[in-house]
């Protein structure tokens, strides 16, 4: 397991090591569809690495040479302990920047953004390859919480759909799901 000194970092990094773990498990379904309409895992594994690097580069952290995609397992791992390494430069993860949510610091973007995301793109990596997925009531909150600051950017063009509808009595995974655009019913195609 990767860890870094900076508690917030830390969460960012925690999320990447569960889906790091989906990755392991998705078994070589690279081409398999997703609930994220056109893409497959290949593809949204690769928009993880490639954000998070995109991320680093406008703040001119150097993140390392791009890994090997042709082992999206190990490029994962790769590129989460180059950016750990990153975050735990002196200063790294407490500089802060104006964001688009306003004033903010690298470590929280890692954690409540790109970790938030991989988190959502967990779950589609997940149901994509028939792995069980789901979150606890304390982590729903959290992450609702966390949708909650972005308001109506939530579901601006390439970060959510409009939610849909489910049940009162659905689950804390089946709501949090449900908000952030993916139908909780969604399986493969068999």
């Amino acid at each position: 397991m990767t860890q870094t000194q900076h508690p917030t970092a830390q969460l960012f990094l925690d999320r990447a090591e569960r889906f790091g773990a989906i990755l392991d498990a998705a078994d070589g379904r690279w081409d398999a569809p997703t609930p994220c309409a056109g893409w497959t895992v290949r593809d949204v594994a690769e928009h993880a690495i490639t954000t998070e690097r995109d991320f680093a580069a406008t703040h001119d952290l150097d993140v390392g040479p791009s890994p090997d995609l042709a082992d999206l397992p190990g490029a994962w791992r790769s590129h989460v302990a180059a950016v750990a390494a990153v975050l735990d430069r002196d200063g790294v993860a407490e500089r802060e920047y104006d964001g688009y949510f306003g004033r903010t610091t690298i470590a929280d973007t890692m954690a409540d953004f790109y970790g938030w995301d991989l988190v959502l793109h967990g779950s589609d990596i997940a149901r994509a390859t028939g792995q069980e997925w789901s979150v606890t009531e304390e982590e729903a909150a959290a992450l609702h919480a966390t949708a909650d600051g972005w308001g109506d950017a939530l579901y601006s063009e390439g970060v959510c759909a409009p939610a849909v509808p489910v049940p009162d009595d659905a689950s804390a995974t089946d709501r949090l799901l449900a908000r952030l655009g993916r139908d909780p019913q969604w399986r493969p195609a068999t």
